[in-house]
C-alpha cells in the first residue's frame, strides 16, 4: 500500500514510517498538520492515510472530513494518545477505518493495515 503519514511530531512520523516500511508498504508522503495532509492527499492519492487527531492549523478529525468529502473511498487510520476515546469515536463516525494508540506498537499497526487493505 502507498501510505501518507500525518503527525505534527517529526519523531512520531519517523517511527510510523519505519514500521510501515518494515511491514512492506511504501510511505509516499508525510504531513505535519491537517491542512498539509489534505493538500498531500489530493496530490499523491495514497491508498491509506495515518492521521494524528490533535494537530495545529487543522486537527485530524476536520482533515478526515475534508479528505472524505473530496474522496468518499479514502481510507484513513487515526492515531491518538491515550484518553482521546471521545475523539476516536467521532473520527470513526466520520469515516475513519481504524485507530492506533500511541506509543506505536508494530503488531497493532500491522493489524490495522491488514484491516483496511
Amino acid at each position: 500500500m502507498r501510505v501518507l503519514v500525518t503527525d505534527d511530531a517529526a519523531f512520531m512520523r519517523m517511527q510510523l514510517k519505519d514500521i510501515i516500511s518494515k511491514l512492506g508498504h511504501e510511505v509516499v508522503g508525510e504531513a505535519e498538520n491537517g491542512k498539509d495532509a489534505i493538500e498531500q492527499y489530493k496530490k499523491l492519492m495514497p491508498d491509506l492515510v495515518t492521521m494524528d487527531i490533535t494537530m495545529p492549523e487543522l486537527d485530524g478529525i476536520n482533515a478526515l472530513k475534508e479528505i472524505k468529502s473530496f474522496d468518499p473511498h479514502a481510507r484513513v487510520i487515526m492515531c491518538s494518545a491515550m484518553g482521546q476515546q471521545g475523539m476516536v469515536l467521532e473520527a470513526i463516525q466520520n469515516g475513519a477505518k481504524d485507530f492506533i494508540v500511541k506509543p506505536f506498537n508494530q503488531d497493532r499497526i500491522s493489524e490495522a493495515l491488514e484491516k483496511v487493505s
